[in-house]
């Protein structure tokens, strides 16, 4: 799959500026899909120009002009028939992490527990900013309702997905430094 699709995706909480994509793929989207705000700027130039999109400016006073975009019919149909569409493939998991985990003996312990310990911050973090989003979109209503009541639910349910993903490198994590201090208990009473 291309970053298009996660872009035109974004795009159907309807109009935004390429500011306010980047910052929808750093609390919603980037669970599952990251982009660079570069990235995301040439393809919604890519976009613009296949008419799969329409950007119109915005006259600013005191700032530069700002480009807005919406999808276009052509947009949503393309959209709909990849949503369509089943994956070629299940997901893997291409994680630097792990690939120097699995290469971590011979180095310093303390090191590899920092990694992980890093690893499980930035989860807990993640964790916590998707809970905020969470409650945001329920907006004090209970999931039944919201489930109930929502125009769409897709947002909700990728966002149950980061949710879950975030709570598994918790538990890998604090599981893996678990190990780690038993194994050095071990070595220090062998």
């Amino acid at each position: 799959m291309s970053l298009k699709y996660a872009v035109l995706a974004a795009l159907l909480e309807g109009e935004a500026s390429g500011y306010e994509l980047s910052k929808t793929f750093d609390v919603s989207l980037a669970n599952f899909w990251p982009a660079t705000p570069q990235q995301l700027y040439r393809e919604l130039e890519k976009l613009a120009q296949d008419g799969l999109i329409q950007a119109r400016v915005v006259q600013q006073e005191r700032r530069p002009n700002k480009r807005m975009f919406t999808l276009t019919e052509a947009g949503r149909e393309d959209l709909r028939a990849f949503a369509a569409t089943p994956p070629r493939r299940p997901t893997a998991i291409r994680d630097e992490l792990l690939v120097r985990i699995q290469a971590m003996d011979g180095v310093d312990p303390g090191v590899t527990r920092a990694q992980i310990e890093e690893r499980l911050t930035w989860a807990r973090a993640k964790l916590a900013r998707y809970e905020r989003v969470r409650e945001r979109l329920l907006d004090g209503r209970s999931e039944d309702e919201y489930l109930g009541e929502a125009d769409r639910i897709g947002p909700y349910l990728t966002l149950m997905g980061g949710i879950g993903f975030e709570e598994q490198n918790v538990r890998w994590c604090e599981r893996a430094l678990t190990l780690l201090e038993r194994r050095a208990a071990l070595a220090r009473r062998g």
